[in-house]
């Protein structure tokens, strides 16, 4: 079997959630099926890191995807002719994006609607786009992996795909990510130069994950306490993305920018507690994340948050400066619930496994070929 893939996430130095989903589930998928052909779809020059078996071919396909334009150029033009100069038995993308009219089976993993309830989050043309297009890739593919069953049902309401078209595939989480010691904690906290306590946000810093309320909420909670600092681990998505400092609180909130992931998991198994409070998401990632670290988690109680983090965390409305606030101050000062938290936390994680989520999405790609 000829299994073509849309590897455009795997970014190298860059990657983000599309880039790591894929790479934790195309690493599986091509090692535990050597006897099958894998063709990943690039968009630029393969970053060396990036090394797969002999059953693996790697193209590159111009031009690179900087830009809305750019992205139907490269999908319903140049890799619509290499999908089908290569002959293909079956074609996955793991960012939902498709060529249109393919004569191959297709199957796209939806992550999120972000952009049919927030367009204003989005560069303008970015936003057009995904309006456009993501109801066509929805209704061309042969299958849908959904990553919650809250993204599920936002593409059944939003678009009327039928619920027997999408099949629901928890995200797992990645090995580094684990307990660690006290001692270990306090080394972390030396090394990113914060020497105190810290709550701790990562993501991508995007409209939706509210960061402004966070910090605002951030500032009110340190009017009441002077040892908690807050860490903030992520870049900007967009170019005209505003972020809102008090100068009173600067040297309180430490920026930390893109990191790679074996020195993530060591600053989330440092931190107090892990503080999400995104109005909308998929999955929530650094959910799980901070589970497998053994980090209690206050998160906001909107979309797909509640289903994934289940009684692992605290929920706060993160609409409400105030409620996050609050939830900020409870978990600080209230370690039995800090360690309940914990608790309910390793017993969720167990439900997001990337090994599971491979041979899922696996089992999706043989029945589009039967």
């Amino acid at each position: 079997m000829r299994i073509g893939i849309n590897t455009r996430s795997l970014l190298g130095q860059k990657m983000e959630g599309f880039g790591n989903y894929t790479l934790e589930l195309v690493q599986r998928l091509t090692a535990a099926h050597p006897e099958h052909t894998f063709i990943l779809y690039f968009d630029r020059p393969v970053d060396p890191q990036f090394s797969f078996g002999s059953n693996v071919i790697c193209k590159s396909v111009f031009p690179p995807t900087r830009h809305p334009f750019l992205y139907i150029i490269w999908f319903q033009w140049t890799l619509k002719r290499a999908i089908q100069q290569d002959q293909l038995d079956v074609f996955w993308s793991p960012d939902g994006m498709l060529p249109l009219g393919l004569k191959v089976p297709t199957l796209a993993t939806i992550h999120d609607l972000n952009f049919e309830h927030f367009p204003q989050d989005l560069p303008k043309w970015v936003a057009w786009y995904y309006k456009k297009y993501y109801p066509c890739f929805a209704k061309a593919a042969d299958k849908i992996v959904a990553v919650s069953n809250t993204t599920k049902q936002d593409i059944i309401s939003s678009y009327q795909i039928p619920s027997e078209k999408i099949r629901v595939v928890y995200n797992g989480v990645n090995a580094h990510y684990k307990p660690i010691s006290l001692q270990e904690k306090e080394n972390i906290q030396q090394q990113i130069g914060v020497n105190k306590p810290y709550f701790l946000f990562v993501g991508s810093l995007h409209p939706r994950k509210n960061i402004n309320r966070l910090i605002a909420a951030f500032q009110e909670f340190t009017k009441s306490d002077s040892s908690t600092d807050l860490v903030i681990v992520g870049a900007a998505m967009w170019k005209n993305t505003v972020i809102k400092i008090d100068p009173e609180i600067a040297n309180r909130i430490h920026f930390l920018g893109h990191l790679e992931t074996s020195a993530l998991a060591q600053i989330m198994g440092a931190a107090t507690a892990f503080v999400y409070v995104p109005y909308f998401e998929g999955f929530g990632m650094p959910l799980a994340e901070a589970m497998a670290s053994h980090t209690p988690i206050l998160a906001g109680d909107q979309s797909c948050l509640p289903e994934i983090a289940a009684n692992a965390a605290l929920f706060v409305d993160p609409f409400d400066v105030d409620s996050i606030a609050n939830g900020m101050k409870k978990m600080k000062n209230d370690v039995a619930l800090q360690t309940q938290l914990v608790e309910n936390g390793k017993q969720r994680i167990l439900h997001f496994n990337w090994d599971l989520a491979a041979q899922q999405v696996w089992e999706e790609i043989q029945q589009l070929v039967s």
